[in-house]
């Protein structure tokens, strides 16, 4: 099983949560699950990439009301906008899950079912607070001057007949594995707050909702009265997603679990105990990147500053967005975005350094030609440091060093002045180093690294299209 877990690679974003139009937080963990997926293409693994909405619940059930819609019809507009995002973003998952897959519901049936059967979900009372908006129940740890501190409104005092998971029973197991890595969680500063949280003890949590309150879900087996709350039909997902596909016998466990930290709790506590209330392996890897601002100042439809990530692609273009987004923010970390941001990397990284090493090679090349030498320049680039680098998520500094490397070969031109000496060799170096520049950057920008192996994988070198425009 070790072995064939080094040659295959499963990826998971988390749900997104279909109540809404797609913005440009739920782009980013979709971009750096991309670039992980493509990364592992190149070092020869069997991939597979789920993506996709979580599409049942009382928020929906309600903003489908005001948008006059049914549940269905709502979810299947916000399905059609995703995917587009994802389209233009150039994501390459290989399935987009929605939890009204019929396949999926019967799969979720069968797992409550066995759940029930095993005693470890029994009726019971549930009292807690409960934000509307986030779909979970909270803590009074958890909120802030009595609010919910992601939505910023007064949460609801739940109490209503339910039907409880025994989330308690694994709370010892849980704390060992968190602990000791086998459930790995990063960066380290969550695995530790995990801890922290885990040791103030686990309540057994509601899963399901009274069906003449929210009837927007899967109907409980066992009780058709009651709708199932979130955590068994949304966390299912990450299983049937394979499982529709015939690719579970393949690719589980999830080698990477990527998300951002307003759902790391529940992934770090009732998820990992369902499965081990079914006895089925954990994923091996967790990991929670941070939340960003725009122009410092947190994304918020009210203030208005919410970045549609359709309308950033179709003015700026996929590669610029993907780039920028990934290169900004150190992944695990918080950080800010900006229009003038992206605008000044696009200028001075890929238009100025990149598309000019690109354009001044490929325009010699065809001048002079190129004759084949031993590449010199190659040793400059640092390839196992790069590799560790993506070994370790981080893939902003992964990107600094590639575009270290580029530097590097505008440095050499600069040095060897081919324009005068005509030096076919000193053209083949660096013909030879851009072609393995482009195979680095292909999970990064895609697009762009494709036109520039088009360029230099060929008999005649041609001079190169502009591959990006100056932004004034």
């Amino acid at each position: 099983m070790e072995k064939e877990s080094k040659n295959r690679f499963y990826v998971t974003t988390p749900i997104y949560y279909a109540n809404g139009s797609p913005h440009i937080g739920s782009a980013y963990t979709t971009i750096a699950a991309d670039i992980l997926a493509r990364w592992n293409k190149i070092k020869g693994k069997d991939v597979f990439f789920l993506t996709g909405l979580d599409e049942h619940g009382e928020n929906i059930q309600k903003v489908a009301e005001e948008d006059c819609k049914e549940p269905q019809k709502f979810v299947d507009k916000i399905a059609i906008q995703f995917k587009e995002a994802f389209k233009l973003l150039n994501i390459d998952y290989n399935y987009f899950i929605r939890t009204t897959n019929s396949d999926h519901v019967s799969r979720v049936l069968t797992v409550l079912q066995k759940l029930y059967d095993n005693g470890l979900i029994y009726k019971g009372d549930y009292e807690a607070y409960y934000c509307v908006g986030c779909e979970q129940y909270l803590t009074k740890s958890d909120l802030k001057d009595g609010k919910c501190p992601l939505h910023n409104k007064d949460p609801e005092i739940h109490k209503e007949e339910a039907y409880l998971f025994k989330l308690s029973e694994f709370q010892d197991k849980l704390l060992e594995l968190v602990k000791s890595g086998k459930y790995c969680i990063l960066p380290l500063k969550k695995r530790n707050e995990m801890i922290s949280f885990i040791e103030q003890g686990l309540k057994d949590i509601s899963i399901s909702r009274r069906k003449e309150k929210v009837s927007w879900g899967v109907e409980l087996p066992f009780d058709k009265e009651h709708t199932c709350y979130v955590w068994v039909d949304a966390f299912w997902n990450y299983i049937t997603g394979l499982q529709i596909n015939e690719k579970y016998d393949k690719f589980w466990p999830p080698q990477l679990q990527l998300m951002a930290n307003d759902i790391l709790r529940v992934h770090a506590t009732i998820w990992p105990a369902l499965l081990l209330a079914l006895d089925i392996p954990l994923p091996e890897k967790l990991f929670i990147h941070g939340y960003f601002t725009v122009n410092g100042k947190k994304m918020s439809k009210t203030i208005g500053n919410v970045i549609d990530p359709i309308k950033l692609v179709k003015k700026y273009g996929a590669d610029s967005v993907r780039y920028f987004i990934i290169r900004n923010i150190p992944f695990g970390d918080d950080g800010d975005v900006s229009i003038k941001g992206l605008e000044q990397r696009h200028n001075s990284e890929l238009a100025n350094k990149l598309g000019n090493l690109v354009s001044r090679v490929s325009t010699l090349a065809e001048k002079f030609g190129i004759e084949k030498t031993e590449n010199q320049l190659i040793l400059k680039l640092k390839l196992k440091e790069i590799d560790k680098l993506m070994e370790n998520l981080e893939l902003d500094k992964a990107l600094t060093l590639i575009f270290e490397f580029i530097d590097n070969c505008n440095e050499y031109i600069q040095e060897k002045k081919p324009w005068e000496s005509g030096d076919k060799k000193i053209l083949y170096e660096l013909v030879e180093s851009i072609k393995d520049i482009a195979k680095l950057l292909w999970p990064f920008i895609p697009e762009t690294s494709e036109k520039i192996t088009n360029t230099f994988n060929t008999d005649k070198i041609k001079k190169a299209e502009i591959l990006f425009k100056k932004i004034k």
